[in-house]
């Protein structure tokens, strides 16, 4: 199904996964395989779904999943029982264990957002450049001024998935004014987010049990964030913001305990000890008593030995072998009494023990084990408790990960004069003094100059743009649909008014180049992107055309531009909102030609030979290309740019020529008749007669019958 294939390749472009596990069919699907091997550069893992029990793969998504909404959903389709199940049970092989962060599932469909395929996302730029794949210069790049690792998650999601549900855009949009309105609270909560950590990540450690005591320190730190950002939000009004606010749990039980248990600079192993604070446990305590008394126990010894004995420099030293010894110096061994039982000689001195200093060693080295031991044990206890919290701090890491998000459009919104679009559902997208919210902020030596748009599904359903190369026509499409995007993730946008429709896709052709991997050429590329956008756009879609057919002859060219756009233009084949800016100055008669279809084109100042692109979009169509101007400013050599201007000369006099010469042919055209009339003549004025045999007379009168 190609269908199906397409859409496999754009979710996998969304999510751009580190690792894939696909079954024998899609591993057959050379497109696929192609895909996730050369534009994602992961491994793919080949399952095969004869390997598991239906039963048995249910049974495993019961262990994670109370909900019995959820659990019939996998009883009644087998391809999403399939997929979850392989998932989970590739999991548990790989992380060794039962996998218990996973307690709940969400079940996405694509019908909720905004359908971008993987070269709309490319196109636009979304989270990456295309040429450097970096974030800066991209969409994300501007919008994110996220403070926690959840927070960043979230906004590239956001960014990667606008949403198509009118209420849920209004209510970020209104979540994001109240934020814009309120600086003290805005600053408020950028402080107190800066100060958190990623609990998620803590929480899946501490679930999985490899989180040490700092990590849990770490958490707790965190967790007295959530006051202060709760206390901010105490007061305000729209829905979303008091949604989160309800949201964040202050885990007060958590945090209580992780204070009261762990020491405020614990080691980083759990086998050092140190981790448990004196007073959380009895029996630690006493322990604790012991091995720090029983220092100074020995050192009691010492003393009472030394004056035993009379054997001044008398020591008690300890190693790993013999545990705790007396050592004595060769000149004191006369007095070394008998009682003490020798266990090694060194050049210098012996070393001794008693019965005595072996109760005191077993004392003191059990306790110090037993001191390890108790400590990693109530460790254990307390991670494990801390684990049975889990759901309660995925939902408000959720909600904190939200307000980080919400926090940076706002700010994205103030320091960049966006304003908070109109959100609509006639088709109408208008757009005064729209701005590129990359190139705005790229752009350092010179203001952006900002445009209207004015698009709908009756009179201005396509707008066709001619202009110059480089003058900016495809600077100002793709401004047209990151505004409607960021509308559409509940961003304000850039520009002084704007009304966006909401749209169910965004399709871009712009630009092209060879795909050698898929033995494609330029114009194979252009022709399979276009015919995508004919295939699955609708009437609710926003289509952005740049180009098309630039890749053949012109007149094939012009035929396949001209064919495409009617198409798209026309109400009974698709009649949606269209951007086509084109170099074939033909197209400019379709708005004489067919309904919907509106002519712009970039303004341009020309002074003799120099041109400046004023890269504002005006109504009104141009038949001017400036190519040799635009040459010229790329920096050809003057010898060639004279030589161009010559040969340009030359091709259109010559073309003038060719037109007055059939202007000429059409005012002097006379009849058929008269034209046979005249030939019939000229032949026989050309021929003897008297110097033809009857044969060959016989066949020129053959010939003059033709022309009667």
């Amino acid at each position: 199904d190609a269908d199906a294939t397409v859409r496999i390749i754009n979710q996998l472009g969304c999510y751009s996964p580190s690792e894939v596990i696909i079954n024998k069919y899609a591993a057959s699907v050379k497109s696929v395989v192609s895909f996730i091997k050369d534009r994602l550069s992961v491994d793919y893992q080949m399952v095969s779904e004869s390997q598991y029990n239906e039963a048995e793969l249910l049974e495993l998504i019961g262990s994670h999943i109370s909900d019995e909404n959820g659990l019939s959903q996998f009883n009644s389709n087998k391809s999403l029982l399939y997929a979850f199940g392989t998932a989970l049970t590739y999991l548990k092989g790989v992380q060794k264990n039962e996998l218990q962060n996973i307690n709940d599932v969400d079940f996405y469909n694509e019908d909720s957002f905004l359908t971008l395929d993987i070269t709309a996302r490319r196109n636009l730029e979304l989270t990456e450049t295309q040429i450097r794949r970096e974030k800066k210069g991209s969409l994300l790049w501007v919008l994110d001024h996220t403070k926690t690792a959840m927070g960043k998650r979230l906004i590239r999601n956001w960014v990667e998935q606008p949403l198509i549900n009118y209420s849920s855009i209004i209510l970020r949009q209104n979540a994001v004014e109240e934020l814009t309105c309120d600086t003290i609270l805005l600053d408020s909560l950028m402080s107190y987010l800066s100060d958190m950590f990623d609990i998620e990540r803590i929480m899946t450690r501490i679930v999985y049990g490899t989180a040490n005591a700092k990590e849990l320190k770490t958490l707790s730190q965190t967790i007295d964030q959530l006051y202060n950002i709760k206390s901010s939000l105490s007061g305000v009004k729209s829905k979303m913001l008091t949604g989160i606010y309800d949201d964040i749990d202050l885990l007060e039980d958590v945090n209580t305990l992780i204070k009261n248990a762990i020491t405020d600079e614990p080691p980083l192993s759990v086998r050092e000890g140190g981790m448990i604070r004196k007073g959380y446990n009895e029996e630690l305590d006493t322990l604790h008593d012991i091995v720090e008394n029983g220092k100074g126990y020995l050192t009691a010894v010492e003393q009472s030995e030394q004056e035993k004995t009379g054997i001044k420099k008398l020591k008690i030293g300890y190693n790993r072998v013999f545990g705790y010894y007396i050592e004595v110096t060769k000149s004191y061994y006369n007095l070394v009494p008998e009682h003490y039982i020798r266990k090694q000689t060194l050049a210098n001195c012996e070393r001794f023990i008693t019965d005595e200093l072996k109760i005191a060693e077993n004392t003191i080295l059990g306790a110090s084990d037993k001191v390890i031991k108790l400590e990693a044990d109530i460790f254990n206890e307390l991670r494990d408790f801390v684990g049975t919290q889990l759901r309660l701090v995925q939902e408000t890491a959720s909600a904190v990960a939200e307000i980080d998000v919400l926090v940076s459009f706002a700010i994205t919104s103030i320091n960049n004069n966006y304003s908070k679009p109109e959100i609509a559902i006639d088709g109408i997208i208008d757009i005064k003094n729209g701005r590129h919210p990359v190139v705005e902020l790229m752009q350092k030596d010179e203001m952006f100059v900002p445009n209207d748009t004015y698009l709908d599904l009756t009179s201005n359903r396509m707008a066709v743009i001619t202009g110059p190369n480089m003058s900016g026509k495809s600077t100002y499409m793709r401004q047209v649909a990151l505004i409607t995007l960021m509308a559409q993730i509940g961003c304000f946008v850039p520009a002084d008014y704007a009304k966006i429709s909401v749209v169910d896709q965004i399709f871009t052709r712009i630009g092209a180049s060879d795909d050698l991997t898929a033995g494609q050429s330029t114009f194979m590329v252009e022709m399979s992107e276009v015919a995508d956008i004919v295939k699955h756009a609708t009437k609710q879609s926003l289509v952005i055309l740049d180009e098309v057919g630039r890749g053949t002859s012109t007149f094939d060219g012009i035929s396949i531009a001209k064919a495409v756009s009617e198409y798209i233009s026309t109400s009974k084949s698709l009649g949606c909102k269209t951007l086509f800016a084109t170099h074939y100055h033909e197209l400019i008669e379709l708005e004489n030609e067919l309904p919907g279809v509106r002519n712009f084109s970039v303004a341009v100042k020309q002074s003799g030979d120099t041109i400046k692109f004023l890269r504002k979009i005006v109504p009104g169509g141009v038949d001017e290309s400036y190519g040799i101007e635009v040459a010229k400013l790329a920096g050809l050599p003057s010898k060639i740019i004279i030589r161009a201007k010559d040969l340009l000369e030359q091709l259109e006099m010559d073309n003038k020529k060719a037109k007055l010469a059939v202007k000429q042919i059409d005012t002097e055209q006379v009849s058929f008749e008269k034209i046979n009339d005249a030939l019939v003549t000229d032949k026989l004025r050309k021929t003897n007669i008297d110097e033809m045999n009857d044969t060959e007379l016989r066949e020129f009168v053959k010939d003059l019958i033709r022309f009667v």
